[in-house]
């Protein structure tokens, strides 16, 4: 008999049910089409307009190697913050979240899960951005690569407490433009792809403390100069506690 019959079979273990979530978090993202083109065809667009344009020159590399860091950065936030945070609300409008946070994979367990299919869906940006920025000329040295991980890690943590904070406080369709607006602010003018040198001058002096010119500065200095900066990171974990601590302060699951 099947061992999934079998009377002694024991209950999945939390760890197991946290990779299915996951793995369905996944497919769900990555089956939507409107999801995909913010998370791959808009970054790539934006890496191929920067690279044949003269907007990143003199910043100390070649166009490519100034633009991509940015568009890794972008990567992560339009996964973590604006993808997962418009499924998150539309999944609390519908009472998804309510069911699932009854069943014994609990409310960490669907967080985790949640979290697990970002960084599923950050690793296949990384790989597909990174193929294109090597046909256009990108030749990272490979050890900036664990820091330059390390960093999008940090990064998707902090946008997806953001993106959680928003979803589970307003209603699906506020959700949906604040996550779209800030994505399109936050790319445009938060130095996450176009470096606070290049922005105007009353947004240079504020940009470098939010999570999009943290997380995109620390970046280019990974790739470009091998070094971390200490500051850069301890914005990035502070936007993770304190967004983190807030959704979890005023989270509604339905």
């Amino acid at each position: 008999m099947s061992k999934l019959l079998s009377p002694n079979a024991g209950p999945a273990s939390l760890a197991r049910r946290i990779v299915q979530q996951g793995r369905y978090e996944t497919i769900t993202m990555l089956r939507n089409g409107e999801q995909l083109i913010l998370a791959i065809v808009l970054p790539l667009m934006a890496l191929v307009g920067l690279v044949v344009t003269p907007l990143l020159d003199g910043l100390g590399g070649t166009r490519v190697d100034v633009a991509t860091p940015g568009i890794l950065a972008l990567c992560a936030m339009s996964t973590a913050f604006t993808g997962q945070g418009i499924a998150t609300g539309f999944d609390r409008r519908y009472g998804v979240l309510r069911f699932l946070s009854t069943t014994p994979l609990g409310r960490g367990g669907l967080i985790a899960g949640k979290i697990l299919a970002v960084l599923v869906v950050l690793l296949l940006q990384v790989v597909v951005v990174g193929v294109i920025a090597g046909f256009l000329g990108w030749q990272p040295r490979l050890e900036a690569w664990p820091a330059g991980i390390g960093l999008l890690v940090l990064g998707a943590a902090a946008f997806t407490a953001l993106g959680l904070l928003v979803a589970g406080t307003v209603r699906p369709e506020a959700t949906l433009a604040i996550t779209n607006l800030l994505w399109i602010l936050l790319g445009a003018l938060g130095g996450i792809v176009v470096p606070s040198e290049r922005l105007p001058s009353a947004v240079q002096g504020i940009v470098q403390f939010l999570p999009s010119g943290a997380l995109g500065q620390a970046l280019r200095d990974a790739f470009l100069l091998g070094a971390v900066p200490f500051p850069a990171v301890l914005i990035l974990l502070l936007w993770t506690v304190l967004a983190g601590a807030a959704a979890i302060r005023w989270f509604k699951w339905n």
